[in-house]
């Protein structure tokens, strides 16, 4: 609550002039009153703004390791999936094929290799006996080795084919909900060069993150756990809570501003926040609540007309005591720029001084004694003097 007090005197007369205040001079000596705040108890904060995405903690592209025509699809956008769940299948003909062919060539292939094997055991026996040439015995080993080989390599050949075929058969990794569906019964999808996307899938919807730019100019505020409030477009007249859970290292830079990303826990209960949704973003980087503050002009004001307080040294405030300033010197804490925490030198309560406020003199009413504003209309039938 605010207090006035007179102070009259030819010194004060300065401070109005170097204020560029006019003052009418009337019946009585021209003056000026200093304004006084209580200190209170509340809340000092400083905040980073930025916007950000919307986007879930968890989000799984599911793709297909092998080309082919999708013949079923057994999800659609916002089917809710387990982990296991059937989500298409492509067209096996040709899988099973190249099964078929992979098979016979691992059959062939194993029949010259249990060929091959008891050759060279034969005639390793008669080479120990000295039957044969070394020569004879070399080339035996050759074509037991090479036999060996072909039928590993048709082996994992096989191997591969019945994998192939197992992923034409596309199943959820997740339990979640599906976000886009990027394929049609009937298209053909090619995995030559890079995995084609079927499926995108989000875990879930109840715990959601944002992704805010923050500017390189604030990013050293930023910390992990601090307090995060945000709101979207979608329900302007809901605030959103969160939490720092990631400052990330990676800069970005986009016309010549450079950003940091920070990743927000966003809880969504009641899943009002979608993925994709723009987020403004409020992040408490300094948050002191329930502390003594005042404003903190209070410790640039100064009683003597056109004299600041000092820059440096103790911090001083003047405390209203009955109607005197009395000069306190005070322990500071954090500052907002507008309110300052004061630690030590005050109690709640206490009135100190905030600035100087012009004031004009009264003027007396004839008829009733009082004073009157000279803006004031005359009442009907009354006269101004």
């Amino acid at each position: 609550m605010e207090k006035n007090r007179k102070i009259t005197g030819r010194p004060l007369w300065a401070a109005v002039a170097a204020a560029g205040l006019m003052i009418a001079c009337g019946p009585k000596e021209a003056g000026m009153d200093y304004e006084t705040v209580a200190v209170e108890r509340g809340t000092i904060s400083n905040s980073v703004t930025a916007t950000g995405t919307i986007e879930p903690i968890t989000e799984v592209e599911v793709g297909t390791q092998v080309s082919g025509k999708i013949t079923k699809l057994y999800a659609d956008y916002n089917s809710v999936v387990r982990a296991g769940q059937l989500l298409a299948e492509l067209d096996t003909v040709e899988l099973r094929a190249t099964l078929d062919s992979r098979t016979a060539s691992l059959e062939s292939a194993r029949v010259k290799y249990e060929y091959q094997k008891k050759n060279f055991n034969r005639i390793k026996g008669l080479f120990e006996k000295g039957m044969v040439s070394e020569t004879d015995f070399e080339d035996a080993e050759y074509q037991y080795q090479t036999a060996k080989t072909d039928y590993d390599q048709a082996r994992s050949n096989m191997v591969q084919a019945e994998t192939n075929l197992g992923y034409a058969r596309i199943y959820s990794p997740i339990d979640g909900i599906v976000l886009s569906r990027e394929v049609e019964v009937g298209q053909t999808v090619a995995a030559s060069f890079e995995t084609p996307t079927l499926f995108t899938l989000a875990q879930d919807l109840r715990k959601m993150q944002v992704v805010a730019d923050v500017d390189e100019a604030d990013i050293g505020q930023v910390k992990e756990g601090q307090e995060v409030s945000f709101t979207v477009d979608a329900y302007p007249d809901d605030v959103f809570k969160g939490s720092v859970t990631q400052v990330r290292l990676q800069a970005t830079t986009e016309s010549n501003v450079v950003t940091y990303e920070v990743v927000i826990d966003a809880p969504n209960p009641e899943i009002k926040l979608k993925p994709g949704l723009t987020a403004n973003v409020t992040i408490f980087t300094m948050q002191k609540p329930d502390i003594l503050i005042v404003p903190a002009k209070a410790l640039r004001f100064s009683p003597q007309p056109g004299q600041k307080a000092a820059a440096t040294g103790p911090k001083r405030v003047y405390v209203d005591h009955n109607g005197k300033l009395a000069e306190t010197t005070v322990k500071t804490g954090v500052t907002d720029g507008i309110y300052t925490e004061i630690v030590e030198g005050v109690a709640e309560g206490d009135s100190v001084a905030v600035g100087f406020k012009a004031v004009l003199p009264a003027a007396e009413d004839d008829e009733a004694g009082g004073e009157q504003s000279p803006f004031m209309p005359t009442p009907p039938g009354g006269k101004k003097k």
